[in-house]
């Protein structure tokens, strides 16, 4: 009899164990890239949501912290770089673009998810829509108050990133980022505050859906190429072309401008007033600097609406392009990429009305 028991229990828990096996091979395989940020960050209390220290906890520490993830995916982490995210840069795209596109190629990854600080996660999320090669999700995720507050946001949108990434509903939908149950283009997303939970949005074209009861809603998507079909490359790229932003405002000079051409910038971001019109003492410099080679691309410090072509300049005369609906910031990846194939304007604002 105590033979017999003893052989039940045992195959008790070998169903399961193979019950728990069969339930971890439906879950879809998720890779959590850390690159640091609030959402890696400490604070001197709990109380502290400014003046905090970023990218501090690891990715393994982000990963515990969030006991609830083994329910939506099988989960690894990888610890690409940690930074605050003010410290972006063209180098940490490159590398973490190329990591990846690796992963991505493996049949052991469905998805990626990409911890990163807040101030540059639009950027980060436009330059991955345009060289990212699959239409495997990829969700970038951050936090507004580090992992030491006591209602810190990092968990919930770690979990919501998670099980989004890990979705059949985000297949091919672009990279995406997911903040405060939301769901927004890596091409349209914008942060609007500088410490509120909702900071980020896409004020006129909309946020993509929503995440709500451990499932993503989608409503709309973007109309525009991206990663699986976009024609970027950066596989074997070390650097990229430089490419500066200057800022339009009332007395303006172009001091700014000249200092980045004579610098060695190949292209120039004018992010003028309104329209994105010209100054009258700006305007001779970026003529000047268009005709040494740099191509200038005219965006808006406003943020929103198409900048229009031949519009508060003569582009076809003076050989501008113009952002069409990008801010400054996203417009300057853009024309970065675009560079590396080409400095024919013609084509770089096809680029522009394309992507």
């Amino acid at each position: 009899m105590y033979a017999k028991n003893l052989f039940r229990q045992f195959l008790l828990l070998l169903c399961v164990a193979f019950a728990s096996a069969a339930h971890a091979q439906k879950l879809p395989n998720v890779m959590i890239l850390a690159t640091g940020g609030t959402i890696a960050g400490t604070g001197a209390t709990s109380t502290t949501t400014v003046g905090y220290t970023a990218a501090k906890i690891g990715v393994e520490a982000l990963i515990d912290a969030v006991p609830e993830l083994k329910k939506v995916a099988n989960v690894k982490g990888e610890q690409v770089f940690q930074i605050a995210s003010e410290n972006m840069n063209n180098d940490y795209w490159l590398k973490l673009s190329k990591r990846v596109n690796t992963l991505l190629a493996q049949d052991d990854v469905d998805g990626i998810v990409i911890t990163h600080g807040t101030d540059t996660i639009e950027e980060t999320a436009y330059f991955l829509d345009l060289t990212v090669h699959s239409k495997k999700p990829v969700v970038i995720v951050g936090a507004m108050r580090p992992s030491t507050a006591i209602s810190a946001d990092g968990p919930i949108n770690l979990y919501n990133a998670v099980l989004l990434a890990g979705s059949k509903e985000a297949i091919g939908k672009g990279v995406l980022v997911t903040l405060n149950d939301q769901i927004n283009a890596g091409r349209e997303v914008t942060k609007t505050n500088t410490s509120t939970l909702d900071t980020f949005k896409t004020p006129e074209l909309g946020l993509l859906g929503y995440i709500q009861g451990s499932k993503p809603f989608f409503y709309r998507q973007s109309t525009r190429k991206h990663t699986a079909d976009s024609e970027f490359d950066i596989s074997k790229m070390d650097t990229l072309p430089q490419v500066d932003i200057v800022y339009g405002y009332a007395n303006m000079n172009p001091i700014a401008l000249n200092a980045f051409v004579a610098a060695g910038a190949k292209g120039i971001i004018h992010a003028g007033v309104g329209d994105g019109s010209l100054n009258n003492t700006v305007a001779p410099s970026l003529t000047e600097a268009r005709n040494k080679g740099v191509v200038i691309v005219r965006s808006s410090r406003v943020g929103q609406g198409i900048v229009a072509r031949n519009g508060e300049a003569d582009d076809d005369k003076l050989d501008f392009v113009v952002s069409d609906t990008l801010n400054a910031q996203k417009a300057r990846i853009l024309l970065m990429l675009a560079l590396t194939k080409t400095t024919d304007t013609k084509q770089i604002q096809k680029y522009f009305y394309e992507y």
